[in-house]
């Protein structure tokens, strides 16, 4: 079995655009969480949002490339690009070597909606335009990246709700141990549109904390009351060790082990053995036990019964080794498909930096997570191995260790 690295990483958040100022947001604890407006004309619940410009790709794409991309496509472009960048990779390399992509993205709702608004309106067609097709399908932002970085390895859409990215990274580390590729580009892609969240707003879901936007999201507190939906999108390069060295590419950290599991349970409501199995699965993979972790990333959204069920989970696996815990969706909200790749980005940041970054708005847990060593204020301190944490819907559980590069 080979070592996989990952040799570069880029990021499009609401936290930052780039690594630097992302890192930055990390070690200061600021939230990119706001008000959309545009939620409470639709009359949503909560009009609470991660808040994000979409980027101007003219002058970077031509229009036959930009056409075909959704938003979260064009997040999806920004992030990749900045992560091929770092990683040393060119588009002359890409056209020359067999590199693959696997991004997780789960949904696509702007361009279907527009389709069908066309065809009740105008009853013709052909007025749809020729990129609603490539927007509208869930495999757009895996498609869209193949054909405009002209990769020509495995080329897939990896859709697993919001544990979709974390797989997509866990996929990659499979496929390339086992020699099947050299180079993956691995992410996630979150719209975070209005349109694309009424049905979760009208689950309930959402915090309706919204006097005080950067306080509303609120993992493992006791107050917390739901989770604040965003988006943007992350990309990490994933590689064999041995390509990595023969490039002179830079080493972000070495894949250490992959998890996952299904609950088998309830399509909405988490539990807890199906979390546990994961994370016994990623530190088995690893050859590790729970005191060769540093830090835990934890999926934690700031729902009552998810936050819950994971500390219960990290109780069992960690309890005894007391090892901090925080949960990044604090700041950021909720990135659903982006989730898993951002918080590997945001956890690797940390690595880098010697810091874990605080658990916004933890102010007193609930009284079953009294002993689960949740990080209220950055906390500096090195950092040699990370494990994050993905959960989603129809209860997939995805679980990733990272470790500093050691030869």
């Amino acid at each position: 079995m080979r070592r996989v690295v990952i040799s570069g990483a880029g990021i499009y958040s609401t936290i930052g655009l780039d690594l630097n100022s992302v890192a930055d947001s990390l070690y200061s604890g600021r939230s990119g969480i706001g008000i959309d407006e545009r939620r409470k004309e639709f009359g949503f619940r909560s009009a609470l949002s991660g808040m994000l410009d979409r980027p101007n790709l003219k002058g970077l794409l031509s229009r036959r490339e930009r056409v075909g991309l959704p938003v979260q496509g064009e997040y999806a472009y920004m992030a990749t690009m900045e992560a091929l960048g770092n990683a040393k990779i060119d588009l002359d390399f890409l056209k020359s070597h067999e590199v693959g992509i696997l991004y997780g993205n789960d949904s696509s709702s702007i361009p279907v909606i527009e389709a069908i608004d066309v065809m009740r309106d105008k009853r013709d067609t052909s007025l749809i335009g020729s990129g609603s097709i490539f927007q509208s399908m869930n495999s757009t932002v895996s498609m869209n990246l193949s054909v405009i970085l002209k990769l020509r390895g495995i080329n897939l859409t990896i859709s697993g709700a919001c544990a979709s990215s974390s797989h997509a990274i866990g996929l990659a580390h499979l496929l390339i141990s086992g020699g099947f590729q050299d180079i993956i580009i691995c992410g996630g892609a979150q719209e975070i549109n209005a349109e694309s969240m009424g049905s979760f707003d009208g689950l309930g879901a959402f915090s309706i904390r919204q006097d005080e936007p950067a306080a509303a999201s609120r993992p493992f507190d006791r107050e917390r009351d739901g989770l604040v939906p965003s988006g943007g999108a992350a990309t990490v390069v994933v590689e064999s060790l041995e390509s990595a060295l023969k490039r002179g590419a830079p080493i972000l950290g070495e894949i250490k082990g992959y998890g996952f599991s299904s609950n088998g349970e309830h399509i909405s409501v988490p539990n807890v053995e199906g979390p546990k199995a994961s994370l016994v699965k990623a530190l088995k993979a690893a050859g590790m036990q729970a005191s060769d972790i540093d830090y835990v990333n934890a999926h934690a959204t700031s729902t009552p019964v998810g936050d819950l069920n994971e500390g219960k989970a990290l109780l069992e696996v960690f309890g005894a080794c007391n090892t901090p815990v925080s949960s990044t969706k604090g700041m950021t909200g909720h990135e659903m498909w982006m989730g898993g790749a951002s918080e590997i980005i945001y956890s690797l940041l940390m690595m880098e930096r010697g810091f874990v970054a605080p658990n916004l708005n933890f102010s007193a847990p609930d009284e079953a997570l009294a002993q689960l060593n949740v990080v209220p204020e950055t906390l500096e301190m090195e950092l040699n191995t990370v494990l994050s944490n993905s959960f989603g819907f129809g209860g997939t559980n995805s679980t990733l260790i990272v470790s500093k590069f050691r030869k």
